[in-house]
């Protein structure tokens, strides 16, 4: 399914190594979907043809993403200390607190009808939240702030993803059953099993359901369920279950999906009376008038050295990132770049709460160094204290393995 690009063949967001790894010998595939609520057989990899070749361009639907990572109560995290409330901000208070991030419950509406029509909405106790493209323009809606951002896209945005409503949902977490199932297939190679487990019901839809098991006994992630439409070839949920949990962890999938085309005046905004509305030029073409200013110097090597100082040690499930902490997160947002403008108030804020976090956390020590640990049911990080922070879907030990690794 391509939601958010206008070609069918990268609907998977999957580099070609990935797609190409589903016919080799060493992908254990050897399960066929049993022919329950009445659908044929289908073998494993067959599911898999059937979502690469499927041609879905207009659709909408309630989405409803849950996440139990098994992160301990702690100030500043949960919202319950002076961090977490005042967190808040412009996102509204079920939004922004990371506390977001690792649990409770997300739910938004999504329309679809081709790549340059897309509406996101996001529902919240503190109202909705609205991202609408419809053609060259672009709006973000907040109904709490009463505010509203106008783009105006060019050329080179054609082929944009559609931004998350939500600050408390960053690019890497998935929007939609479809980027969940993109972010697990791509890990998938000799380490991984590929079964199915006969039909499920989703959405009131009959769907077959596809399982990735990770052979990996370091990772985790003990399993990766990914429920597929049985008509339109379409992932309509994923699952990640955690070796610490009978129930999953992560879960994204939709509770009311319908194929057809939406009307027009879903894509259709006109702000309401009493919203404060601005025009930005962040997302024209790069070099035309009026847009930000590049990146200083100064920036640019700041980013040079974090991306040269970064390290990837091991491989699918296990990998795990060793990266310098940003330097605000560091030093609590004090540092000279509190002049950025509006966005540094909101840089200050976090990293406040990720020093407030640190404080709380459990403090672990070895050959690697010294520093805190965050353990969770699908990922655990280790922030050093000479400002190293280690990350991956692994227990702390082979987090401390990776630190120590030269």
């Amino acid at each position: 399914m391509s939601i958010f690009t206008e070609h069918p063949a990268a609907r998977w967001g999957l580099p070609a190594a990935a797609v190409g790894v589903i016919g080799v010998a060493a992908l254990t595939i050897n399960q066929t979907a049993s022919a329950d609520a009445g659908l044929p057989p289908r073998t494993a990899m067959q599911l898999l043809a059937d979502v690469r070749s499927s041609d879905v361009s207009s659709l909408s639907g309630t989405v409803v993403q849950t996440s139990d990572l098994g992160i301990p109560s702690l100030p500043g995290l949960t919202g319950g200390g002076p961090a977490g409330g005042g967190a808040a901000g412009a996102g509204g208070a079920a939004g922004s607190s990371l506390a977001s991030l690792v649990s409770g419950t997300h739910t938004w509406r999504i329309w679809v009808d081709g790549p340059t029509r897309q509406r996101l909405a996001l529902v919240g106790t503190s109202g909705e939240s609205d991202v609408i493209r419809n053609g060259s323009d672009l709006w973000l809606w907040s109904s709490a702030d009463k505010t509203a951002v106008h783009h105006t896209l060019g050329s080179g945005d054609a082929k944009a993803a559609l931004p998350h409503p939500s600050a408390s949902l960053p690019a890497g977490v998935p929007r939609t059953p479809d980027e969940a199932a993109a972010t697990a297939l791509a890990v998938m190679g000799k380490d991984t099993t590929v079964t199915t487990s006969g039909t499920a019901s989703v959405a009131g839809r009959s769907a077959y359901e596809l399982v990735l098991t990770p052979k990996d006994k370091a990772t985790r992630i003990a399993s990766v369920r990914i429920a597929i439409d049985a008509e339109k070839h379409v992932p309509l949920r994923v699952r990640v279950y955690s070796t610490k949990l009978s129930n999953p962890a992560f879960e994204v999938g939709f509770t009311a999906v319908d194929f057809s085309q939406p009307e027009a005046r879903q894509f259709t905004f006109t702000p309401p009376a009493g919203t404060t509305v601005t025009q930005s030029d962040a997302l024209a073409p790069k070099g035309a008038a009026g847009t930000n200013p590049a990146p200083s110097k100064e920036q640019m090597a700041a980013a040079a050295k974090a991306a040269g100082a970064m390290r990837v040690v091991g491989s699918g499930w296990s990998t795990v990132v060793v990266a310098p902490m940003p330097t605000d997160a560091a030093t609590g947002g004090s540092g000279s770049g509190s002049s950025s403008g509006s966005g540094s108030g909101s840089a200050s804020s976090v990293a406040k709460q990720l020093q407030t976090v640190l404080k709380a956390l459990p403090t672990v020590s070895g050959a690697w160094g010294s520093g805190h640990v965050l353990e969770g049911t699908l990922f655990s990080a280790v922030v050093t204290d000479d400002g190293r922070v280690a990350v991956g879907a692994v227990g702390p030990d082979t987090l401390f393995a990776a630190l120590a690794a030269k």
